[in-house]
């Protein structure tokens, strides 16, 4: 981030008025201000400032939680940003409103199934999550993942150990792991997150979701889904539940 320095606009003094400050005194109020730029550059805050963007997703992943969708059977939703709803004018509209049942949702924007997904920590990991959005909800409530986009640069070792720590925290209650969709800004890492998530998913008998083949319909940015990109992969992900084996 560059800083711009602002032009001293006073009149100049008159010479010989008053001594100018030693050269080392002026040096030193110089590395004074530029150590306090740099404490700005490094936490991204500043006193009086907004919220980081860890915070802001901390906060959309409170407020999505507490819109529950529709009726009938408890299913549970964990996922990202597109479970979380991010760039949606309405988050609420996220994809698991599509899902059949009474939908409870828990997403968190950047997050993923290797502890080093997300920049916010590996707190907010699928893993990490499990646990407390579970404890609510009857037993045997089923539970869907949805994710592995922000997995793209992690090792399989990362993502397998993510997995295999998420299904340590499911108590017994049963799981849907859904793929991660072909979104053009990641599409090149997809094939590799999607293969390995569908190999660890048949060594532990869970159902898995692909849902790489859908057209969708994209933000700008390439990575996020428009309301309609969101109605059309919720749908597909309806109809591949009811049918995967």
């Amino acid at each position: 981030m560059a800083f711009r320095g602002v032009r001293d606009r006073r009149a100049p003094e008159p010479r010989h008025s008053v001594q100018r400050p030693p050269r080392r005194l002026a040096v030193v109020a110089l590395a004074a201000v530029l150590v306090a730029l740099s404490v700005v550059v490094v936490t991204g805050r500043a006193t009086g400032s907004g919220p980081t963007r860890c915070e802001t997703f901390s906060a959309d992943s409170v407020a999505r939680s507490g819109s529950v969708s529709g009726a009938g059977e408890d299913v549970l939703v964990i996922g990202d940003s597109w479970t979380a709803g991010l760039g949606l004018e309405d988050p609420t509209g996220s994809w698991p409103t599509r899902l059949p049942g009474r939908v409870h949702v828990a997403g968190f924007s950047g997050s993923g199934f290797s502890a080093g997904a997300s920049g916010c920590g590996p707190q907010v990991s699928f893993a990490a999550r499990a646990r407390a959005a579970l404890r609510p909800l009857p037993p045997g409530t089923p539970v869907v993942v949805a994710g592995g986009l922000n997995d793209w640069d992690m090792s399989a070792a990362d993502i397998r150990a993510g997995f295999e720590r998420l299904l340590g925290q499911l108590d017994g209650h049963p799981l849907t792991v859904v793929g991660p969709a072909d979104a053009p800004a990641r599409s090149a890492y997809v094939p590799r997150v999607e293969g390995l998530l569908e190999r660890l998913c048949a060594e532990h008998g869970v159902r898995f979701v692909a849902v790489s083949d859908l057209a969708l319909d994209y933000l700008p940015d390439l990575l996020h889904l428009t309301p309609a990109g969101h109605a059309r992969f919720g749908d597909a992900v309806a109809a591949r539940l009811s049918t995967a084996g």
